[in-house]
C-alpha cells in the first residue's frame, strides 16, 4: 500500500495554483482512446457503491490504479485487479499516474466528490462521478462548469436513467399522453435520517486512515454508536449535513430524474421547503420542499414537489392512486401519470383504458457505464453528462439548502444568489478545513 501521507507542497503541485476566488488550473486537452482501444482508469472510493463502479467499468476497460482510504473496506477489489496500483491517497495517485491514465471514476462519500474530481477534470481526465455530484451547489457548479471548458467526457450516477421503464414514462410525456403537464409530485418513501449522537471517540480501525477519510470536511474524531459501528463511516455519514445530504441527495437525483428528463427542466426560479425542526448536525427523518420552473419553448411553467415521505404525499390518498414502486406523480390537462423506475400507469383508468402508447423513440441504452467509456473514446455524449446531471444536482441540493435556511428564496442561477433569504447562503458555499484549501468559494 502507498503511504497516504503527502506534503502540501506536494498537493499543490499536483492541484495547481488559484487566485480570485476561482480554480485556475490548467486547461489539458483530454486523451481520446480510439474506439476499439481500452481506456486507462483509475477508481477512487472501491468499497460499497464503488465496488459496483469498479465491475461496470472493469468489465471493458483497463484498471490500473485503484484507491481508497479503508485497506479492509477495499480489500476484495484489490484482489480482482492484482496488477493495478493501490494508494490510499487519491492526490498522490493522480501525481503518480497523470500520463498513465485516461479516465477516473469517483465513488467516496458526498464530501469528497468535489476535490478528487475537480484535480482528475484539471488534468484533461474524463470522469464518472457517483451521485449527488457534490457536497453544496458552488461545488456542482465549479464541477459543471470545468467539465465543460475542459471539453470532458463525464456521468452522474445516475445509472437508472438506462431503464427501459423510464424511457416509456418519458416517451408518454414528451408525446402528450396526459396533455399539458403543470404539476409533478416526486418522493422517496423513507424516513431515515437523525441517526443519533456518537455514544464513545475510539481509535479508528488500523485500516482506516480517518484524517483521509475526513478530507477537506469539519473534523471529528472516529467514532462508535450504540451498536458498536462507526458512527461515520463506513455509511451512516450519509445522515450528517458535514459529510452527506440525507435522502434528498441519495434518492433525489435518481427520482428527480424523470420529470428533468420527461419536462426538459434545468434551473428553478423559486424554492421553498418545510418539514421538521431543524437539527444543525444531522439530516431529518423527512421533509417537502417545492421548485418552481419557468416555462420553455416546449411547455408552460412546472411546479415540482419534492419529499421525503413514508407512504408517498397525500395527494395519493386523496385521489386513489395507487402503484408499487411508483415515486413520481406527473399531472396534466387530460389526465395524470404515475410512475417509477420500474412500473407507469396512468389515471383516471376509464379514460386510458383503450390507450395505445405513443411508438418508442428513445433508443435503448448500450448500458450506462457503456455510454461513459464509448464518450471517452470521441462517441456520443452520455445521457446524464454534467450539462444534464449538474442543473439536476444543484436542484436537489437547493431543496436542502432552503430547509436548512428555514425559509424558502428566488433563485437566481446565473450568480448562485438565493434572494430574499440571506441565511441561504452560508449552505450554497462551501469552506473547507485548514490543509483542503487548493479550491475556495
Amino acid at each position: 500500500m502507498t503511504s497516504s501521507r503527502i506534503t502540501r507542497r506536494e498537493a499543490l503541485q499536483t492541484t495547481a495554483a488559484l487566485g480570485a476566488g476561482l480554480w485556475l488550473g490548467s486547461s489539458a486537452q483530454p486523451t481520446r482512446a480510439a474506439a476499439n482501444e481500452k481506456l486507462n482508469v483509475a477508481v477512487i472510493g472501491i468499497g460499497g457503491r464503488g465496488s459496483a463502479n469498479l465491475s461496470g467499468v472493469g468489465k471493458t476497460e483497463n484498471i490500473v490504479a485503484l484507491c481508497d482510504v479503508d485497506e479492509k473496506r477495499a480489500g476484495k477489489a484489490f484482489e480482482r485487479y492484482p496488477k493495478a496500483k493501490k494508494y490510499t491517497d487519491y492526490r498522490r495517485m493522480l501525481d503518480d499516474m497523470e500520463n498513465q491514465i485516461d479516465a477516473v471514476v469517483v465513488s467516496t462519500p458526498d464530501h469528497t466528490h468535489f476535490h478528487p474530481s475537480m484535480i482528475a477534470m484539471t488534468m484533461g481526465k474524463h470522469l464518472y462521478c457517483e451521485k449527488p455530484m457534490a457536497h453544496s451547489v458552488w461545488e456542482v457548479r465549479e464541477m459543471t462548469k470545468l467539465a465543460a471548458k475542459n471539453k470532458l467526457a463525464t456521468q452522474l450516477g445516475m445509472q437508472r436513467h438506462a431503464l427501459s421503464n423510464m424511457h416509456r414514462a418519458v416517451e408518454l410525456i414528451q408525446s402528450g399522453a396526459i396533455g399539458d403537464v403543470s404539476e409533478v409530485y416526486s418522493w422517496v418513501s423513507s424516513s431515515r435520517g437523525m441517526p443519533g449522537q456518537p455514544v464513545k471517540t475510539v481509535p479508528p480501525p488500523k485500516t482506516l486512515d480517518w484524517d483521509l477519510w475526513i478530507g477537506p470536511a469539519k473534523y471529528r474524531p472516529y467514532a462508535v454508536n450504540k451498536k458498536g459501528e462507526g458512527a461515520l463511516a463506513p455509511y451512516n455519514w450519509r445522515f450528517w449535513w458535514d459529510y452527506g445530504t440525507g435522502e434528498t441527495g441519495n434518492w433525489g437525483c435518481h427520482i428527480l430524474d424523470i420529470p428533468f428528463w420527461a419536462l426538459d427542466l434545468r434551473y428553478p426560479t423559486r424554492v421553498d421547503a418545510s418539514g421538521p425542526k431543524l437539527d444543525a448536525e444531522q439530516t431529518p427523518r423527512d421533509m417537502q420542499t417545492s421548485f418552481a420552473f419557468p416555462a420553455n419553448d416546449k411547455r408552460g411553467a412546472i411546479k415540482l414537489h419534492w419529499s421525503q415521505q413514508k407512504g408517498g404525499p397525500v395527494i395519493l390518498k386523496e385521489k386513489g392512486l395507487k402503484l408499487k414502486g411508483a415515486n413520481n406523480l406527473f399531472i396534466g390537462s387530460k389526465g395524470m401519470l404515475l410512475t417509477g423506475f420500474g412500473s407507469l400507469k396512468l389515471f383516471p383508468e376509464k379514460t386510458f383504458a383503450n390507450f395505445k402508447a405513443p411508438e418508442k423513440f428513445i433508443p435503448d441504452s448500450p448500458g450506462f457505464y457503456k455510454e461513459w467509456t464509448d464518450a471517452c473514446k470521441g462517441g456520443q455524449p452520455a445521457t446524464c453528462n454534467f450539462d444534464y446531471s449538474g442543473p439536476l444536482s444543484e436542484t436537489v441540493l437547493l431543496g436542502n439548502t432552503a430547509f436548512r435556511a428555514g425559509s424558502g428564496f428566488d433563485w437566481d442561477a446565473s450568480t448562485l444568489t438565493a434572494k430574499g433569504n440571506d441565511n441561504a447562503k452560508q449552505y450554497l458555499f462551501s469552506q473547507f478545513r485548514e490543509g483542503w484549501e487548493e479550491f475556495t468559494s
